[in-house]
């Protein structure tokens, strides 16, 4: 299992997280952005740039998976995409998009987007917070206790 991180938005208390978690379990993390990121050094955790523009890191990850791996991503679409694929998918916030709920996400997602577009709603989420940051470190550690490997320490 691979876990990939589409790393141009996602809040730098998931990225620590999921440096320890990665070290910590031996386990491959890949972060994917359009801007040049400098992860910790270590043998399992990498970065890779891709070139700018719309949607090129959800291209990139999406080539790259493998049924399993794990993708955390706050991009709904790309969650959808990847869990059609027989990956799984985490949001920084700790939901974990499953096949039985991905759709109703992008539904809530277009049904926003069409009312922020119509001038009806504004604003976005609300900013990252410690529960949210708990919320994620417990997901990860569920779902890597029942999918991911060994510790190796």
């Amino acid at each position: 299992m691979q876990i990939w991180v589409d790393a141009d938005a996602c809040p730098s208390p998931v990225r620590e997280i999921l440096f320890r978690a990665a070290e910590r379990r031996g386990i491959g993390l890949t972060l994917v952005a359009n801007q040049a990121m400098r992860p910790p050094p270590s043998p399992t955790i990498r970065a890779v740039q891709v070139r700018g523009g719309f949607d090129e890191a959800d291209k990139y990850i999406l080539q790259a998976l493998d049924p399993g791996d794990l993708v955390i991503t706050a991009d709904i679409p790309l969650a959808a995409e990847v869990v059609a694929r027989g990956g799984h998918a985490l949001n920084p916030r700790g939901e974990r998009y499953t096949p039985d709920n991905v759709r109703e996400r992008l539904a809530v997602r277009d049904l926003m987007d069409t009312l922020r577009g119509s001038g009806i709603l504004t604003g976005g989420p609300a900013a990252f917070s410690q529960a949210d940051r708990k919320a994620f470190a417990d997901a990860l550690d569920r779902f890597l206790t029942v999918h991911g490997s060994n510790p190796t320490a």
